[in-house]
């Protein structure tokens, strides 16, 4: 294969660097490093050719100056731009380039305290390109908050309209002028708009919302776009998800139309950075199709996703290799294999992980990793006697040394599998360091962590043994409602209402994925609050998957109160506990309260819970949490007993909490009876 180099003048007055196979040809913008152009199949560029060459193709981020309240100190976005160029590597089998910034202190204006360097790498004979960045904080940089990073394409707008991110959503995308207010309306939620007079006329009346089409970490291997005229298919294939923030079950935009695009001027030659408050009002030109691919943010989970750095802090960490994989077909009845293709695409890119390929000295190859192995299985004594395997529980490694705290961890890697339906496990690739195992098992509360840490070091094979989780309970189960997988996927989820919706989501399993359903739960409780009664009720028909504020006229909203109806034949003397599992929660205020509503009767209150925004982003999960309350046998009594679950905080549609598992037991067993437990491993 020849390699070809060019270098010449854009209208920017910058250089270009070509790269070119016999199958794909790249133009990268010199030595800012943003792709400018992508031609293959027949189409001279895939990208957005009536945006800057710097708005195609790019890296970004978001920070904060810690405690900054001024608009150039928080939440500055900054479009990462390289002030050196480099050929890494160069053979008949691949190229590898990089753009780089390094971080220095002196000169005027704010600078992200980060040095970076943007990679590409084109292989011989390869339908496609690798990228990465090294992200890198030298010893001696200010302190700063991270909140998040990503690299975008936008795609030929006239071009691709056709979305895949799953074998069951796939659809014709709205053209971006649709989102524009002569075409669409905009909704309460910034990103929603109605279609009101889309190009399309079939997509009339729906709407489009960018988060529609989130997905979590572990599902989001391929996603991407085909085009018309020619048929080109464009995936980004995560062949790994060790650099991503917040574990497997992390949330993370795929594909949309186009977020709004701000009207901001980006000075970035020396990485300086404009910023814009997300407060202001938002000035909107022609959106396109967007292909973000995120490494680190914080939706849904909110500000507890924030990595901070302090002063002085060193820091580095490889965000990448992703894979950008084309294929084209002639003829449009083929259309859909491009789809499978890309799949197919994917499991033979996981299976080559770690690559081999990689030239940074940051990027650790299968040599130089470990792997972890051993066995889980649960102890719950009051459901089993027997020890019970963890089947299909998730396993991974962490530098989190809190329980559950993977959830938030974004500084370092972190390692993840699912069980066998014996509770094996064997995680493999592992770069070397200090780990915490972490673990959570499907019909079990809590969080899982094994006590000692654990050391990887390079070619290591680990052998944890039979570990054992034991779930929090104090006492036998009395009643319970719902199933304890970490979403609210398992409750009632209404209808959308016909204005607000999107035909994708119509017959599907992710109904809550639709707009507006938190008006839904004042049309399915017009008069009174939602009742559940055990032993009568059913979760999946009984209990709204999100307690939301109740709508009150045209625009306001009221706190909501729930009831829990349980009849107990007797009460023992002493402490109950009540198990509350929390799927996710926004901006919310909790107050229960036992056959009563005053502060006698009240056994737990949390004030303003959560900034998952899972609500209003047509999610049901976000930060799990689990609450454990202690609940005095004096407030219960024999016979009817109701128990009120109190969403106190009020004035906002999109706030709420929703419930994985609630759990009563009653007071422990005594030590005596205990004892007649045994635990005996079950046997496959």
């Amino acid at each position: 294969m020849k390699w070809v180099f060019e270098e010449q003048f854009s209208f920017f007055s910058c250089m270009q660097v070509i790269l070119a196979n016999s199958i794909v040809k790249l133009t990268v913008v010199k030595p800012q490093g943003w792709l400018a152009g992508i031609k293959y199949g027949g189409m001279d560029n895939l990208l957005d050719i009536k945006s800057p060459e710097s708005h195609r193709g790019y890296w970004d981020v978001n920070w904060s100056v810690p405690g900054g309240l001024e608009p150039h100190q928080f939440n500055v976005r900054c479009r990462i731009s390289g002030t050196k160029y480099n050929v890494i590597h160069h053979s008949y089998d691949k190229i590898e380039v990089s753009f780089r910034t390094t971080y220095n202190p002196s000169g005027l204006g704010i600078k992200l305290p980060l040095s970076i360097d943007i990679r590409y790498i084109l292989q011989n004979g390869v339908s496609g390109f690798h990228c990465y960045a090294i992200y890198e904080r030298p010893t001696g940089c200010p302190a700063f908050d991270l909140s998040q990073t990503r690299m975008v394409f936008k795609l030929r707008r006239e071009k691709f309209h056709y979305m895949a991110i799953s074998d069951e959503k796939q659809r014709i995308m709205p053209m971006p002028e649709d989102l524009l207010p002569h075409r669409g309306k905009r909704l309460i939620v910034p990103e929603s708009v109605m279609l009101v007079n889309p190009i399309n006329p079939d997509l009339k009346g729906e709407v489009d919302d960018k988060y529609q089409y989130s997905m979590d970490n572990q599902e989001s291997g391929v996603h991407g776009w085909i085009s018309s005229e020619p048929l080109i298919g464009f995936w980004v294939i995560f062949p790994s998800h060790e650099f991503r923030s917040g574990g497997p079950t992390k949330q993370n935009l795929t594909v949309h139309t186009g977020p709004a695009c701000l009207a901001v001027s980006f000075h970035n030659l020396d990485t300086k950075c404009s910023s814009f408050p997300s407060d202001e009002p938002r000035k909107m030109i022609i959106p396109m199709a967007d292909q973000p691919q995120m490494f680190h943010g914080m939706h849904y989970i909110g500000d507890e996703m924030v990595t901070h750095f302090e002063a002085g802090e060193d820091w580095n960490k490889v965000f990448g290799p992703i894979f950008v994989y084309l294929n084209s077909t002639p003829t449009i009845s083929n259309a859909h294999s491009l789809w499978l293709d890309a799949k197919k695409q994917r499991l033979l890119e996981e299976a080559a992980w770690p690559y081999d390929f990689i030239s940074s000295k940051h990027y650790i190859r299968a040599a130089g990793r470990g792997s972890a192995y051993g066995k889980l299985v649960v102890q719950d004594k009051f459901l089993h006697g027997s020890l019970i395997p963890a089947k299909s529980a998730h396993v991974g490694l962490s530098v989190a040394k809190k329980a559950g705290g993977w959830q938030t961890e974004s500084k370092h890697y972190q390692f993840w599998v699912k069980t066998d339906s014996n509770g094996n496990f064997n995680i493999k690739n592992v770069i070397p360091g200090i780990y915490r195992l972490h673990g959570w098992v499907p019909g079990f509360i809590g969080d899982y962590l094994e006590k000692g840490f654990i050391d990887i070091t390079a070619g290591s094979e680990t052998q944890l043994g039979d570990l054992v989780y034991v779930p929090p309970r104090d006492g036998p189960t009395m009643w319970d409602i719902g199933f304890p997988d970490r979403t609210a996927s398992g409750y009632y989820v209404p209808d959308v209402s016909p204005i607000y919706a999107n035909r994708l989501f119509l017959n599907s399993q992710e109904k809550f994925r639709q707009y507006g359903l938190w008006d839904r739960y004042t049309d399915v409780h017009p008069e009174t609050e939602q009742t559940f009664t055990i032993g009568i009720s059913d979760p999946r028909k009984d209990w709204f998957f999100a307690q939301v504020n109740r709508k009150w006229g045209k625009s306001q909203y009221v706190p909501s109160t729930w009831t829990i109806k349980f009849i107990m034949d007797s009460v023992t003397t002493g402490t109950y506990k009540l198990r509350l599992a929390i799927a996710s929660a926004t901006r919310c205020s909790l107050e229960i309260c036992i056959n009563g509503m005053d502060p006698e009767h009240t056994v737990f209150e949390v004030l303003n819970l959560g900034t998952d925004n899972a609500v209003c982003r047509h999610g049901v999960h976000g930060l799990y949490r689990l609450f454990s309350i202690e609940v005095h046998s004096s407030l219960l009594i024999k016979g009817d007993n109701s128990m009120f679950l109190r969403q106190t905080k009020a004035g906002s549609a999109l706030c709420g909490i929703m419930y994985d598992y609630v759990r009563l037991e009653s007071p422990a067993f005594s030590e005596s009876s205990e004892q007649n437990f045994e635990f005996k491993a079950q046997t496959s």
